[in-house]
């Protein structure tokens, strides 16, 4: 009997049912869960996300016994698409203050349409949203396409797709997208003072390399790092009205 997950599923007002829909798992499976099965790494990162709270709150056998990370890093992935689309919803909807985006194309946000709702939701409520996609036109991009096996052209078409997609959202205040002309040696998500930083690996897609999940929580920790770098990127960027 896993009374942990029990106690902080009722203190989050959600049923086996809930948590079955966002995680796209059968009810039996998370009933399992409260019996004591332990889920799979994916599936127990997105409960705790879910309900707000670590995972070693969940599942205190699963706690690494090496000593903690450091300051600021709260979890790390091992590829991107080992994180539900659930786990990415919820990053961006608990912004109230900031989002920023920097990536080459960030295909799979734009194509995932719940994402694009919580981004045009999120600017209307005042949050301010900057996207920075890589120029469709630059070597950059083209080296990308090819460090990845896809080709230059399939790269360049990736951004081009993306930034179709994500073009109603100009049409609302508080959005700016600007094309960048960097190598990018990781791509940046950030919700406030949480950062999901994709690190880029040397013929690795993106979605196959590992991510950490950072919080700002001073001026010298690992996400400061990674909010200088999106900032000294995002004024030498170009403005994208179309």
């Amino acid at each position: 009997m896993n009374n942990n997950l029990r106690y902080a599923l009722a203190a989050a007002r959600l049923n086996t049912t809930d948590i079955a829909a966002a995680l796209a798992v059968d009810p039996k499976t998370v009933s399992r869960w409260l019996n004591g099965r332990i889920p799979y790494p994916r599936h127990r990162w997105a409960v705790a996300d879910l309900l707000h709270v670590d995972e070693a709150d969940l599942w205190p056998e699963t706690a690494p016994r090496h000593p903690a990370l450091a300051d600021g890093v709260k979890t790390i992935y091992p590829h991107r698409w080992a994180i539900l689309q659930t786990t990415w919803r919820n990053h961006f909807d608990s912004a109230t203050e900031d989002i920023d985006i920097l990536a080459y194309s960030a295909l799979f946000l734009a194509e995932d349409h719940a994402t694009l709702h919580i981004l045009t939701e999120r600017a209307k409520a005042g949050v301010n949203i900057r996207i920075l996609l890589g120029d469709p036109e630059s070597p950059e991009v083209a080296a990308r396409g090819v460090d990845e096996g896809i080709g230059a052209e399939v790269m360049a078409a990736r951004v081009k797709n993306a930034l179709a997609l994500y073009r109603p959202l100009l049409d609302v205040q508080g959005v700016e997208i600007r094309l960048h002309r960097t190598v990018l040696y990781n791509s940046l998500y950030r919700a406030d003072d949480e950062f999901l930083i994709n690190t880029h690996a040397y013929g690795t897609p993106a979605a196959s390399a590992p991510v950490m999940h950072l919080t700002h929580t001073n001026g010298q920790g690992l996400a400061s790092t990674y909010l200088t770098s999106f900032n000294r990127i995002w004024t030498t960027a170009q403005h994208h009205n179309q």
